[in-house]
């Protein structure tokens, strides 16, 4: 027969009971708090919540309507690994306002309303392994070395985007990357382009919604896939002449032809000195003749 079980000490209870209080009281208002987890999605948030746990790890702030977050809030939070803000007001200030949770891994800022993405923007983000930032209508820019520090990069997502240009140098030197979503933006598949859709086909990044990457200007090139695309321009940029060409060959040619003139008169005139000074000199030898 085991032995009758002991009961709790009041003392433990009570330090029990007022550490659960104390989770409880620490929870942000409308949100939902579990062990190292915050969850405040669909609350209609206008604002970044406060009094959110300092050992919280995991942050989701899905559907509300926060447009700002406060850095210096989000540096008490120096443990955090995960945060998704998708669905928001989010617009273009960002920059530096991550520089206190250098530990996140997982950043979702998709469904909102940013418009470019500087150096500054995730560049103390050092561990940083996804960051989705699709479905971003107003994104029109994104800076070469915006990821220069997320060399841990491996998921990024610019889907759906107002986005018409990416330098190859942005994504190409993320040695860790391995999926690169880049369907439904408005790419401009020109000469200045061909270069980034010629590192699609070389790389080993794998590209999800591959038959929604196609071009969107110019005209004739418009919905055809990329990088299929790539072998015709190819053949456009290297038997293409544009106006600035057409100025080049012009000065170029302006220049040989007054290279030549000026090299024809110095020529010519050397030519008549010496004829004058041959002349001269025969005309002294005649005279020394003479006179002898």
């Amino acid at each position: 027969m085991s032995p009758p079980s002991r009961p709790w000490p009041l003392s433990l209870l009570f330090l029990l009971g007022m550490g659960m209080a104390s989770e409880r009281m620490n929870c942000p208002s409308r949100c939902s708090c579990e062990y190292l987890e915050v969850n405040c999605t669909r609350q209609q948030l206008l604002e970044f919540p406060a009094d959110i746990p300092l050992d919280t790890r995991q942050l989701i702030l899905v559907a509300n309507n926060i447009s700002y977050l406060p850095a210096v809030e989000l540096s008490f939070l120096a443990d955090l690994v995960y945060l998704d803000c998708s669905k928001n007001l989010l617009g273009d200030d960002l920059d530096f306002t991550f520089i206190g949770v250098a530990k996140l891994v997982y950043l979702d800022l998709s469904f909102n309303n940013l418009t470019q993405v500087t150096f500054s923007t995730f560049s103390h983000l050092l561990s940083l392994v996804v960051l989705k930032i699709s479905d971003n209508p107003y994104l029109v820019a994104i800076e070469k070395d915006a990821f220069t520090n997320n060399t841990w990069l491996r998921h990024l997502d610019v889907s759906r985007t107002g986005l018409t240009f990416l330098d190859t140098s942005t994504v190409r030197d993320l040695p860790n990357l391995r999926f690169l979503g880049l369907s439904d933006n408005l790419w401009h598949c020109n000469c200045s382009f061909l270069d980034f859709i010629t590192w699609m086909t070389e790389s080993n990044v794998h590209f999800p919604d591959a038959d929604n990457i196609t071009c969107y200007t110019p005209e004739g090139l418009r919905a055809l896939r990329m990088p299929a695309v790539e072998v015709q321009l190819h053949f456009s940029c290297l038997t293409q002449l544009y106006k600035q060409d057409y100025v080049f060959l012009c000065l170029i040619g302006f220049c040989i032809f007054l290279a030549g003139t000026m090299t024809a008169w110095l020529a010519g005139i050397c030519a008549v000195t010496y004829e004058v000074h041959f002349s001269k000199g025969g005309e002294e030898e005649e005279e020394e003749e003479d006179t002898a």
